[in-house]
């Protein structure tokens, strides 16, 4: 199977462009151990409502916490909410999207590289493909004109992982205790994927290692094109490498 980088289309035939905030969120920390103040960016899960905690719990989900252990503890509370499996960094986003927004919005929206919007239509012709990965979340965003498009939130799970061979050879070990890493992502043109780790069942979804990378497959490409809904986003061939 290919897979495929998903970029803003270089010149896009909409001009629509939004902001990303939140609602709640997993602060950000400094870690004992490290000692680096850090939070992630471009890991969201709007499914996750946490409007039934006490609003002094809800408004400890933001910021920067000082107190690590408060950090994990507000972690473990949101667990059992998000998908199995997933790794909750500092500065994890929750709820839906709440950005304001400027310009006409096409059926695919690719404003910022880490958030893939879509309109209905199109979500659901791409279901009704039986692609998977594609759940699509409400947005709370801000239109300035009447009969605003309903634009949904693509809740993008992380799955696989660069491969070796395009990380630094001298790069460090993640930190023991906040497990952050100390090297940022390779260029696209050095992008390699690690095909161990590729999921099977799923037509989209974003780097475990990097989280504001969208990839997809090819079955996702072929039916954006054959749907015309390519006037704003492109696809770049990743070369994926086993073990």
């Amino acid at each position: 199977m290919k897979f495929y980088l998903c970029e803003q289309a270089p010149n896009p035939r909409h001009s629509g462009y939004h902001t990303d905030d939140r609602k709640w969120g997993l602060p950000g920390v400094q870690c004992p151990v490290c000692n680096a103040i850090w939070s992630t960016a471009g890991d969201a899960y709007p499914s996750v409502d946490l409007s039934h905690l006490p609003a002094h719990e809800q408004g400890k989900y933001g910021g920067f916490q000082e107190d690590y252990a408060e950090f994990e503890r507000l972690r473990e509370q949101v667990r059992p909410l998000v998908p199995s499996g997933v790794h909750l960094w500092p500065g994890t986003k929750f709820g839906p999207m709440m950005g304001s927004t400027q310009g006409q919005f096409g059926p695919l929206v690719l404003a910022h590289s880490w958030n893939l919007l879509m309109q209905r239509e199109p979500l659901e012709r791409f279901q009704a493909e039986g692609l998977g990965g594609l759940k699509g979340c409400r947005t709370e965003m801000r239109f300035r004109k009447k009969n605003p498009p309903e634009l949904l939130e693509m809740e993008l799970l992380p799955r696989g992982r660069v491969h070796p061979d395009c990380l630094p050879v001298d790069r460090p070990a993640p930190c023991t205790k906040c497990e952050r890493k100390g090297w940022t992502r390779p260029s696209e043109s050095e992008l390699i994927l690690d095909a161990d780790t590729l999921p099977q069942d799923l037509d989209l979804f974003r780097l475990e290692d990097f989280l504001t990378t969208i990839i997809c497959t090819e079955r996702f490409v072929q039916a954006v094109k054959r749907l015309g809904y390519e006037q704003d986003i492109a696809f770049r061939e990743l070369p994926v490498r086993g073990s």
